[in-house]
């Protein structure tokens, strides 16, 4: 048998990620902070991205609106490509004067200065060290001082054993007991802790309790009183229930992180992406462009680019890289904002119940129904609804919360699982203190309401809203 060479043609089709495509994909999942500092970053690293002023947009718009009403004839650009037979001029002179710019420009108000706005909060650290110091002038004292204040967690617990800080220093133990027992003296009272019992027992201490009822169910009953037996504690300490209940309220003004106080966390301000706003056919979505720079590509690198510079041809292949770079970059930027712009204009067509009435009338979303209706993969969806959050008439959501699996009904519509959970939620703040509601009992109650749902997964959502179990209501009430 003999073997022969042919030359076959083949015509086929391949997916195939450029550089564009990837750079698109990956600015997609991306919040606008990370997007901001994305793009200052490529500003650094790329010589012809350059960001446009708020002066400059004020007179490219006042320009746009002068010759929108009395325009001049354009001049017959000029045929001759410059680049590689490429007329970039016609294909991006969009994105070569002022950039992507918003769709909608808000007034720019100024700002207090910054030296205004700064403050500085003292920390649990900075508090205890301070009355550290306010003590003794003994080296060694001060020392293991500030090795016990330095292993306190964000709550004011010790997180470090006395055999270990003795082992940081080669202290005596007994004299780490001794500064540790100095320490739990300090402001804020129960601090330096070694677990939720001795904090509520220094409090107390404080107080001038010891002995009483309430230092005993601390110290002797504390698992009866995380578990509510109220019946049991009294007969442990051989109370009336009424007196009891007054030592219980006693222990729960007691503050259980005692650092918290000096330790606040930070406020997270969410700053929505989109926009929706009510107008006289329905709702529009405006997107939030204020926080994203306005690039565009620089004249002066891109006039090197005309083969009639002087430049040399490694300068001319320099500036071709960043060129296109930068290109990229910025349409990846303009679509980033178009794919939003259509993702939540398809949800608030699907949601527009919502928008109006409330969450009981969220309806069942999927990624498929709005990747259907705009024309798009479910994955391109999913990155864009990932960490971008929309304004509604109803408040702050992230885009993430609309999407929801549905709930058969007796009507065969289905209703949305997050409107079910509204639903037993409800139930259980009318629901008789002296006989809370068993999750067959809310099965019944859905019922009624059209509502078919199976004990099981009423005992899910419960436990997703974190609702105690019934038996647990009624020992709380």
């Amino acid at each position: 048998m003999a073997l022969e060479q042919k030359l076959q043609l083949k015509l086929s089709q391949k997916l195939i990620l450029t550089p564009a495509l990837q750079q698109a994909i990956k600015l997609l999942p991306m919040t606008t902070i990370e997007l901001v500092d994305l793009l200052n970053q490529e500003v650094v690293e790329n010589p012809l991205l350059e960001e446009v002023s708020v002066e400059d947009l004020r007179q490219t718009d006042a320009a746009a609106q002068v010759e929108k009403a009395d325009p001049e004839p354009q001049p017959v650009a000029d045929t001759q490509d410059t680049w590689d037979d490429a007329d970039y001029a016609y294909f991006f002179g969009d994105y070569l004067d002022s950039g992507y710019r918003p769709r909608v420009q808000r007034e720019v108000q100024e700002l207090p200065p910054i030296e205004n706005t700064l403050s500085t909060v003292t920390s649990l650290t900075d508090h205890l060290s301070w009355q550290l110091s306010a003590l003794a002038d003994d080296e060694e004292f001060q020392t293991i001082g500030t090795a016990i204040i330095g292993n306190l967690d964000s709550r004011g617990y010790l997180v470090a054993s006395i055999d270990e800080l003795a082992t940081m220093g080669g202290w005596p133990e007994s004299q780490v007991e001794r500064v540790l027992a100095i320490v739990q003296e300090f402001d804020p009272v129960g601090v330096a802790a070694r677990d939720l019992q001795e904090c509520l027992l220094l409090q107390l201490r404080h107080l001038g309790l010891e002995g009483t009822p309430s230092e005993v169910i601390v110290r002797n009953h504390i698992r009866l009183l995380e578990n509510h037996q109220l019946t049991e504690l009294a007969r442990q300490l051989d109370l009336p229930v009424d007196d009891v209940t007054h030592h219980i309220d006693i222990i729960r003004r007691l503050e259980p992180n005692p650092g918290a106080r000096h330790n606040p966390s930070p406020s997270q301000y969410v700053i929505p992406d989109v926009y929706v706003q009510k107008t006289e056919d329905g709702y529009a979505v405006v997107l939030n462009d204020d926080e994203l720079p306005q690039l565009r590509i620089s004249s002066v690198y891109r006039r090197m680019l005309d083969k009639k510079s002087e430049q040399s041809a490694e300068t001319r292949s320099y500036v071709k890289d960043k060129f296109r770079s930068a290109l990229w970059l910025i349409r990846s930027i303009a679509q980033r904002q178009k794919t939003i712009d259509k993702v939540a204009t398809s949800i608030i067509s699907f949601q527009r119940e919502f928008l109006d009435h409330g969450i009981e009338y969220l309806r069942p979303l999927v990624l498929k129904d709005v990747a259907n209706d705009i024309g798009m993969h479910e994955s391109t969806v999913s990155r864009v609804v990932s960490n971008k959050y929309m304004h509604t008439p109803q408040g702050v959501f992230e885009m993430k919360y609309f999407f929801h699996s549905g709930v058969r009904s007796l009507s065969g519509d289905s209703v949305s699982s997050v409107t079910v959970k509204q639903r037993i939620r409800k139930l259980i703040e009318r629901e008789d203190a002296q006989r809370p509601l068993s999750d067959s009992k809310i099965v019944t109650l859905l019922l009624d309401e059209g509502v078919v749902l199976a004990r099981r997964t009423i005992s899910k959502y419960r436990e997703e809203c974190r609702i105690p179990t019934s038996s647990q209501r009624k020992v709380a009430y």
